[in-house]
């Protein structure tokens, strides 16, 4: 593997300094962090937290790969909050700029499979912060999983820049669409500027709403969340290497389109956090 490794800095759910420590301690090359509320959050973070950063990242030979920026709530389905949310994304967007990360990424909601008053409600959302980071020289990265490759790949053709791009996970889409994560790196080529790192399994009928939301749809608690993800009612979440993600293709796929970017582990079960991602990162540097 010649790409960088990373981690998700908040999933060792040690707060954000003990986290980069973590990351150092695993020799890692880069970080992921959570830019939406607590100290990183654009309306409130301070000089001393940006200089405390910059000087962190330096100690564990670090680099910000990409900001977190999910504003969670079904994403930009409901018109009537996404100027609120816009608003909060452009700040992310900026503050990434800052800290020389060009990528921000997200959850949108799910894509309809037809055009309708919440696609559209989407559209204009993402039209408009597609062509704000584009003015930024960044981009503003949808996480696959919700909908399956070629929808997405649908609504993104549609937009007038590639501002928005994909951060594509590879387990949320085996996990809850059942898609072909390998087929769909080759689908969404044009468009992938960031990954995650993750593994799983699904075992039963899985409703995307439950999972992430829907204007007009109830979802699941996110203790049901947690416990389908551990527990393995609909899909399970597995250590690397364990689940259903061909890994060697998925590779593979990545190298035949160029993608050079980062690979960031995400572990979002498991009772040890540490520990989970450490093997997931030692799977990485082995291969």
């Amino acid at each position: 593997m010649h790409n960088p490794i990373g981690v998700i800095a908040d999933g060792f759910q040690k707060g954000l300094w003990e986290g980069l420590r973590l990351a150092g301690e695993l020799k890692v090359q880069s970080v992921q962090l959570y830019a939406v509320s607590g100290e990183m959050d654009p309306a409130t973070i301070t000089s001393d937290t940006k200089k405390r950063l910059k000087e962190e990242l330096q100690a564990n030979n670090l680099t910000i790969s990409a900001l977190c920026g999910d504003l969670e709530g079904h994403g930009f389905q409901d018109r009537t909050v996404n100027a609120e949310k816009v608003d909060k994304s452009k700040r992310i967007l900026e503050l990434a700029v800052e800290l020389d990360t060009p990528i921000v990424t997200t959850h949108i909601g799910i894509v309809p499979e037809k055009q309708n008053a919440i696609y559209e409600a989407m559209f204009e959302a993402c039209e408009e912060l597609g062509k704000f980071a584009t003015s930024l020289d960044a981009h503003f990265a949808i996480e696959t999983g919700p909908e399956p490759a070629s929808r997405l790949k649908g609504f993104l053709d549609q937009l007038s820049t590639n501002g928005v791009s994909v951060n594509f996970d590879p387990a949320n889409m085996v996990m809850v669409t059942g898609d072909d994560p390998v087929q769909g790196v080759y689908t969404l080529k044009n468009y992938i500027v960031h990954t995650h790192v993750k593994d799983g399994r699904k075992l039963g009928p899985v409703d995307p709403r439950d999972v992430y939301g829907a204007v007009g749809y109830k979802p699941m608690s996110h203790d049901a969340i947690a416990d389908m993800v551990e527990n393995g009612t609909g899909f399970k979440e597995t250590p690397l290497g364990q689940g259903d993600v061909p890994f060697d293709k998925y590779f593979k796929a990545l190298q035949d389109i160029g993608y050079k970017g980062h690979l960031i582990v995400e572990r979002e079960a498991g009772s040890n956090a540490y520990e989970n991602i450490k093997q997931a990162v030692q799977y990485l540097q082995q291969r």
